[in-house]
């Protein structure tokens, strides 16, 4: 039996893993996906966010902007790429320069530091390419970017070393509770434990009503991107958002922590599980990202893709315990800012928990990693690199310029990858201009070599996602 049941190892389940696994207690992280970050974490800007935008008083606010502050530190000590790269509100015209100012107010009762309103030539200093439209911003030295996926899995990974049991592929079916213990039921197996943090994403309302009476509604909103290419990113040097109007927040124009540009998202009621891609909405987020810069060159555009954003009926994050059941906390409506207020969220779970019992920390516990970006060594650390190990010496992935070395480090370390996506995940490889055109094969090759399978067995991402299904003709692979 456990002590503590996380459901969801997004980032904010894995962030809530890494802290609590920091206690003498015994946790189990369950995942209904082959990897762990796999869903909305994935799938997003990797944007930062300062705080200035939450309403007051609101657990959005509250936590957004002690997670700004929590993760550059954190970021250092697991090895995550984290650029502190501020970011600007643009405005158009005097009724935004008051929407600004607004916002500006907003931010000093949340607590922003580093927040200040510029005119049109102290913005076009930061930006030069920006809309000639644009008369004015709001500038947060507090923004930055990440890579969202490597935070996730980076406090994932040293949960795992601390000894949280991560139980991947392990669908919630069904949860009960037998004097004052939970029994939770998924596709594999079934775990007993003395309290549940619910971090299940857009299914969170739904693992919530396994066992308790309806609290709260999660409406899944789908945000569309274009990822272009890093000649484009070398144009935009600051998180740009547009000013907030009676048409909505508008798009973000971004860098990305590996040198690209994304655009978007635009905002969709949908489905839970529907991540497609529309003309209509990439029409849509093409004309509206023309009001921050128009020379963005969409014909380097080289991928596109969709998240799903649980939204709550509250319009707020959900953090409390239910009210129907007593050691059931949820960690709920994990829509932007989210990936900025998690690691903060996660940090204070041990807060509840110790009101019903007293969890002491231990006395040795890891809370850092490091990892291998050959790209980034110096040529003398490379040369020593690979006289060390010459698969460090093998690119595999040229756009990223990813090693073989960096590829079979990922098997070694404590969650190790199921499909090619995680490797890229890990990695980057994949991650470039041709999209795993040179690199896939090899990429796939490795992958059916350290874990024993057949070619038709090799997974593209999630289970089901086989890249070869039959053979053309017959012979070997």
């Amino acid at each position: 039996m456990y002590d503590v049941i996380i459901i969801g190892a997004g980032v904010v389940g894995c962030s809530t893993a890494y802290w609590l696994s920091q206690y003498k207690m015994s946790i189990a992280l369950l995942e209904t996906h082959n990897d762990v970050a796999n869903a909305a974490t994935k799938a997003n800007s990797g944007c930062m966010h300062a705080g200035y935008d939450p309403e007051p008083g609101s657990l959005m606010a509250k936590y957004n902007v002690e997670g700004s502050i929590m993760a550059k530190e954190l970021c250092q000590k697991l090895d995550v790429p984290y650029d502190n790269c501020g970011s600007l509100v643009l405005a158009y015209n005097q009724d935004d320069i008051q929407t600004l100012q607004d916002l500006y107010q907003r931010g000093q009762q949340n607590g922003v530091k580093d927040l200040y309103v510029l005119d049109e030539k102290q913005t076009r200093e930061l930006e030069p390419l920006l809309n000639k439209k644009v008369v004015g911003s709001l500038y947060a030295k507090t923004g930055a970017i990440i890579d969202p996926w490597q935070f996730a899995i980076a406090l994932a990974e040293v949960a795992v070393e601390n000894g949280v049991d991560l139980k991947l592929s392990n669908e919630v079916q069904s949860i009960t509770k037998e004097d004052g213990i939970f029994i939770v039921s998924t596709n594999k197996d079934q775990y007993q434990c003395k309290y549940i943090i619910n971090a299940a994403g857009v299914y969170s309302d739904v693992v919530h009503e396994m066992i308790g009476k309806k609290e709260f509604t999660i409406i899944p909103v789908r945000g569309q991107y274009y990822l272009l290419d890093k000649n484009e990113g070398e144009k935009v040097k600051h998180i740009l958002f547009q000013c907030p109007s009676k048409l909505g927040k508008g798009v973000a124009v971004c860098p990305t922590v590996h040198g690209n540009m994304i655009v978007g998202p635009d905002a969709e009621m949908v489905e839970f599980e529907d991540l497609a891609t529309t003309a209509k909405a990439l029409n849509y987020i093409k004309e509206r990202s023309i009001l921050t810069m128009d020379c963005i060159n969409f014909r380097e555009n080289i991928r596109n893709f969709a998240g799903i954003r649980a939204r709550s009926d509250r319009g707020d994050f959900i953090i409390e315990e239910s009210k129907s059941v007593e050691n059931f906390y949820n960690l709920a409506g994990m829509a932007s800012p989210a990936l900025t207020a998690a690691c903060a969220i996660g940090y204070h779970v041990i807060d509840w928990l110790n009101t019903k019992e007293k969890f002491t920390r231990k006395e040795n516990y890891q809370e850092t990693r490091k990892k291998v970006r050959f790209k980034d060594l110096s040529f003398e650390q490379k040369n020593e690199l690979v006289a060390k190990n010459p698969a460090y010496g093998k690119i595999v992935c040229r756009c990223e310029h990813v090693t073989e070395g960096e590829i079979l480090d990922c098997f070694n370390s404590p969650i190790p990858p199921k499909s090619m996506d995680a490797i890229k995940r890990r990695t980057n490889a994949g991650m470039g201009r041709c999209q795993s055109g040179f690199c896939g094969e090899r990429v796939a090759m490795i992958l059916k070599e350290k874990l024993n399978i057949e070619f038709n067995e090799v997974l593209l991402d999630k289970e089901g996602s086989n890249i070869l299904m039959n053979k053309a003709k017959e012979g070997e692979y």
